[in-house]
C-alpha cells in the first residue's frame, strides 16, 4: 500500500500544470479501482461544477452544473466531508438529469471530499463503476482507506493548483482593468464599420496633421480622439480635452489661449493657455461646431503659424500640438449658414474619421453589453452579472438614439435595480421593454420620458427584435442576431449546459463551441 502512495504522489506532483495535474489525479484513482468513468467537481458560488471528466461521453459531463440546492450525491459529500457509496437507481441524492443523454448509466458511485489542509472541503471526486451489476468497484474496506490515502494528497495539490490559478486570474483581470481604466481607451466592437475607423485612426496616428472626427452624439469620438493620440509618437506628452459648448465664449478663449494678470476683471495673475499648456501633445476640440466665429479666427492663426496670444498679451509663443476636433453637426450645411468658417473647415478636416450609429453596428451592441457591465461591477464592487436572452434580445433590438453613451449610463441603472445575479427583462427601463428598435410602443405600453425610468414587465411584447408586432419580422435581423439570440435561449433553456444546448440544436458539442467562440458569448 505504501509503495502505492508514492508512485502515486510523485505522479501528482510531476508536473504543477493545473489541467495536467487534475487529469492524472482522476486517471490514477479510476486505474486504481479499475473503472472507466469519473468525474472531478468543485463548488462556485451556488453551483457545484464538473471540471475534469474521464469515460466514454464524458465531454457531456464536463462543464455540467449542479445547483447547490438541488440533491446531489457530490453536494451531499460537500456538505457533509466524508465519503458515501450511491446506488443511483435507489438514491434520492443522485441527480438523474446529469445522465440524460448517456447510453451507459451509472450502477453504482464511490464519492470522496476534496480537502484542503485546513479542513476546507471544496469538491468531490466521483468513482462511477458503469457495469451490469456494478461488480467492478472494490470496496473492501482496507482498499478504501488507501484510497482515502490517494484522495487526501491528491486534494491537497489540486486545490493549491486551483488557488494559484484563480490568482493568476485575479492578477490578470486586475492588470487588464488598469490598462482600460490607464492606457489604451478600450474601443469595444467586432463590425467592420469600427474596424475600418479604428484603421483610419491608426493609420493617422502616423502622422501630425488635424483629425476631423463626426458622428452623432454618443458615438465615441472621445475615445478615437484618446486612440489617435494614444497610438502616436506624442503618446507621452500631454492630452487635454475642451468641449467648445460647455462654456462662454470668452471664458473658452481663456481656457485655451490662456490671459495676462489685469486682462479682466479677476485675473490677479498670468495664466497659460490649455494649448501651452500640452505642448508637444494632443488638444481635443469636442464640438466645435458650436465655437464662436471670433474664437474661430484665432484656432485658424493656431493652426497655420503654431503660435497662441493670451487674453490681453501683445506677444505670441509658438506651440507644438496636434489639434484633433470633433462634431456631431453637418458643418457643410453651417458653413452654408454662415456659422462656420471654411477656410477652419478645410484645416480640421484634412483627416475626416466618420463613426456610425449604434443601430448601424448592431452587431457590437452584445460586445459592448458585457464590457460595461464587467467593468462597472467591478469599479463597485459587485459579482458579476450576466444578461437574460430575452432581456439581451429587447437590448439588442432598441433603437439607443442616444448611441454609445446612452447604453452606458443604462447599463449603470440596470445595475442598480438588479438584486440577483442575472438582469432579466423585468429589470431593464419601460421606454426599453415598451419597444423595438425603429417600432413604436405597443398598445398598452409606456411611451419613453412618461415615467421611463421604472422598469414595468409588458408580457405582450415581442421577445425577439423584430417579431411579429414590430412590422418588421426576422427580416428585420442580421445573420449574426438571429443566431446569437436563438443560441442564448437555448443556453438559457438548459441552464447554461453546453452539451444539452448543442443537442437540442442539433449540431455535436465542439460545432457548438465553436459557434459560441464566434459569437463571443460566455457565461461571465
Amino acid at each position: 500500500m505504501l509503495d502505492k502512495l508514492l508512485q502515486y504522489t510523485r505522479a501528482i506532483f510531476e508536473d504543477l500544470d493545473t489541467k495536467a495535474l487534475q487529469r492524472r489525479f482522476l486517471d490514477g484513482l479510476l486505474a486504481a479501482q479499475n473503472v472507466e468513468r469519473g468525474s472531478l467537481w468543485v463548488k462556485r458560488g451556488g453551483v457545484i461544477a464538473c471540471i475534469e471528466a474521464a469515460g466514454e461521453q464524458s465531454d457531456q459531463i464536463l462543464g455540467v452544473e449542479i445547483p447547490a440546492d438541488k440533491p446531489s450525491v457530490v453536494g451531499w459529500v460537500i456538505e457533509n466531508a466524508r465519503m458515501t457509496i450511491a446506488e443511483p437507481v435507489k438514491d434520492p441524492r443522485h441527480y438523474k438529469e446529469m445522465e440524460d443523454g448517456l447510453e451507459a448509466k451509472s450502477t453504482l458511485i464511490l464519492c470522496y471530499p476534496l480537502v484542503l489542509r485546513d479542513g476546507t472541503v471544496y469538491g468531490a471526486v466521483e468513482l462511477i463503476d458503469t457495469s451490469s451489476r456494478g461488480s467492478r468497484l472494490n470496496l473492501r474496506a482496507d482498499f478504501l482507506e488507501l484510497l482515502e490515502h490517494l484522495v487526501a494528497v491528491g486534494a491537497i495539490a489540486l486545490g493549491q493548483a486551483l488557488a494559484f490559478d484563480n490568482l493568476g486570474r485575479e492578477c490578470r483581470g486586475l492588470k487588464s482593468a488598469l490598462e482600460r481604466f490607464r492606457g489604451q481607451p478600450p474601443l469595444v466592437g467586432r463590425s467592420q464599420v469600427v474596424r475600418d475607423a479604428f484603421k483610419k485612426a491608426c493609420s493617422y496616428a502616423r502622422t501630425d496633421y488635424p483629425v476631423l472626427i463626426t458622428g452623432e452624439s454618443g458615438t465615441g469620438k472621445e475615445l478615437f480622439a484618446q486612440a489617435v493620440h494614444q497610438a502616436s509618437t506624442r503618446k507621452d506628452k500631454p492630452f487635454f480635452v475642451q468641449n467648445c459648448s460647455a462654456i462662454p465664449e470668452t471664458l473658452l478663449e481663456s481656457e485655451l489661449f490662456g490671459y495676462k494678470k489685469g486682462a479682466f476683471t479677476g485675473a490677479d495673475r498670468d495664466k497659460a493657455g490649455l494649448f501651452e499648456n500640452a505642448d508637444g501633445g494632443t488638444v481635443f476640440l469636442d464640438e466645435i461646431g458650436d465655437m464662436a466665429p471670433a474664437l474661430q479666427a484665432k484656432i485658424l492663426r493656431l493652426i497655420q503659424n503654431s503660435e497662441v496670444k493670451p487674453l490681453g498679451g501683445a506677444a505670441t509663443r509658438t506651440v507644438d500640438v496636434r489639434i484633433v476636433s470633433a462634431t456631431n453637426k453637418d458643418l457643410r450645411q453651417a458653413i452654408e449658414e454662415g456659422e462656420f468658417r471654411e477656410d477652419l473647415f478645410y484645416r480640421l478636416n484634412v483627416l475626416p474619421l466618420e463613426l456610425p450609429p449604434l443601430r448601424e453596428r448592431a452587431e457590437d451592441i452584445p460586445e459592448l453589453l458585457d464590457y460595461f457591465i464587467r467593468r462597472d461591477c467591478l469599479r463597485l464592487g459587485l459579482p458579476p452579472k450576466r444578461i437574460a436572452a430575452p432581456a439581451r434580445a429587447r437590448l439588442q433590438g432598441y433603437a439607443w438614439k442616444g448611441n454609445i453613451r446612452e447604453m452606458e449610463n443604462l447599463v449603470k441603472y440596470i445595475l442598480t435595480v438588479t438584486e440577483g445575479d442575472v438582469i432579466e427583462e423585468r429589470d431593464l427601463p419601460a421606454h426599453i421593454v415598451g419597444e423595438q428598435a425603429g417600432c413604436a410602443p405597443r398598445a398598452g405600453s409606456r411611451q419613453a420620458g412618461a415615467g421611463a425610468d421604472t422598469p414595468q414587465d409588458f408580457p405582450d411584447a415581442p421577445d425577439v427584435p423584430g417579431a411579429p408586432g414590430c412590422g418588421l419580422g426576422l427580416s428585420g435581423m442580421t445573420w449574426d442576431q438571429l443566431e446569437r439570440a436563438y443560441t442564448l435561449e437555448l443556453l438559457e433553456k438548459h441552464k447554461w449546459n453546453i452539451t444539452k444546448a448543442a443537442s437540442s440544436a442539433g449540431v455535436n458539442r465542439s460545432t457548438f463551441d465553436s459557434r459560441l467562440k464566434k459569437l463571443g458569448i460566455t457565461k461571465e
